[in-house]
C-alpha cells in the first residue's frame, strides 16, 4: 500500500517546480513552512553578513566575506555564503545562515529537477523569478526574525552580446525582485560595500579587476561594519569569490584571492589615507 502512494505522489499535477512537489508532499520540509512559536527569534541563530557582486566585460564575480555573527558575538570565522545554483549562476546569502543555506540548497535540487523535466535549462530570468518565490514562502517566518536576502547572478547564455551577458538581481524580504546595473551589495556591511562599488566601478573592467574590486568593497565594508569580516590573513581565511562566464562557474582558489589581498594591503600600507 506504501508503494502505491508513494506512485501517486509522483503523478500530482506539479509541473516541473520540485518546490511545488514538495509543497504537495512534505510541505514541512520547507524552510518557511515550519510552525514557530510567537515571537521574534531572529536572537536564536547565526546570520551571515555581507554579499557584493559586480559584472565585467563577459560576466559577474560574486564575492562573500567569511563571518557569522549571533548578537555581539562572532558565531563563526570561516563560513561559506556564496554556493554555484547551477552550471551558470551563484547565490550569496545575508540574513539567517541556517535556513538561508538550507534554501539554496533547495534551490538548486529546484533548477537540476527543472532541467530534468523540461530538457533544458531555466532561463537566467526564470531562475531568479524561481528564487523569489522561495524567498517569498519564507515571509512568515521573515517577520519573526528569521529573514533570509539572497543576491543571485549569472551568465545569460540568451544575451545577444556576450560582453554584457554577466547580470545581477536583488531581492527584498516578500521576495520582491529586480535587476542590479553594474554592482549590488546585501547584508550588514552592504551600506560600506555599494559606497565603495560606486567609486570604483565601471563597465570597462575585466575580470581582474572585477575580483580586485570586491576585494576592496569588502575590505570596506569589514573596517566600518562590526558583523562583515575582513580578510584574516593569519588565519590565511580570504572572501569566497566566484566567476561567472560563457565558461560556467568558477570558484577563485584561496591562493589567488589571498594574492589580490595581499596587493590591496600593500597598497593601502602605503597609502594609509585610502
Amino acid at each position: 500500500m506504501a508503494t502505491g502512494r508513494s506512485s501517486n505522489l509522483f503523478n500530482l499535477p506539479v509541473g516541473s517546480s520540485f518546490t511545488e512537489f514538495l509543497s504537495q508532499t512534505a510541505p514541512e520540509l520547507l524552510p518557511g513552512r515550519r510552525p514557530l512559536p510567537p515571537g521574534d527569534h531572529g536572537a536564536v541563530a547565526p546570520h551571515g553578513t555581507t554579499i557584493v557582486a559586480t559584472t565585467y566585460a563577459g560576466g559577474v564575480v560574486m564575492g562573500g566575506d567569511r563571518r557569522a555573527t549571533q548578537g555581539n558575538m562572532i558565531a563563526q570565522r570561516d563560513i561559506e555564503k556564496v554556493f554555484p545554483t547551477d552550471a551558470y549562476s551563484v547565490a550569496g546569502i545575508a540574513g539567517t545562515a541556517g535556513i538561508a543555506i538550507e534554501m539554496i540548497r533547495l534551490y538548486q535540487v529546484e533548477l537540476e529537477h527543472y532541467e530534468k523535466i523540461e530538457g533544458t535549462p531555466l532561463t537566467l530570468d526564470g531562475k531568479a523569478n524561481r528564487l523569489s518565490a522561495m524567498i517569498r514562502g519564507n515571509l512568515g517566518a521573515a517577520l519573526q526574525g528569521l529573514a533570509v536576502i539572497p543576491l543571485f547572478a549569472g551568465f545569460d547564455l540568451d544575451a545577444p552580446d556576450p560582453a554584457k551577458a554577466g547580470r545581477i538581481f536583488g531581492f527584498d524580504v516578500t521576495g520582491g525582485c529586480w535587476e542590479e546595473q553594474g554592482y549590488s551589495s546585501v547584508g550588514s556591511g552592504s551600506v560600506f560595500a555599494k559606497s565603495s562599488l560606486k567609486k570604483l566601478w565601471k563597465p570597462t573592467l575585466d575580470e581582474a579587476g572585477a575580483v580586485r574590486i570586491l576585494v576592496e568593497s569588502l575590505y570596506d565594508a569589514a573596517d566600518d561594519d562590526s558583523a562583515t569580516g575582513g580578510p584574516d590573513v593569519i588565519r590565511k581565511l580570504y572572501p569566497i569569490l566566484a566567476v561567472v562566464d560563457a565558461e560556467g562557474v568558477r570558484r577563485l582558489t584561496d591562493d589567488e584571492v589571498g594574492a589580490v589581498v595581499a596587493e590591496v594591503i600593500a597598497d593601502r600600507t602605503a597609502n594609509p589615507g585610502v
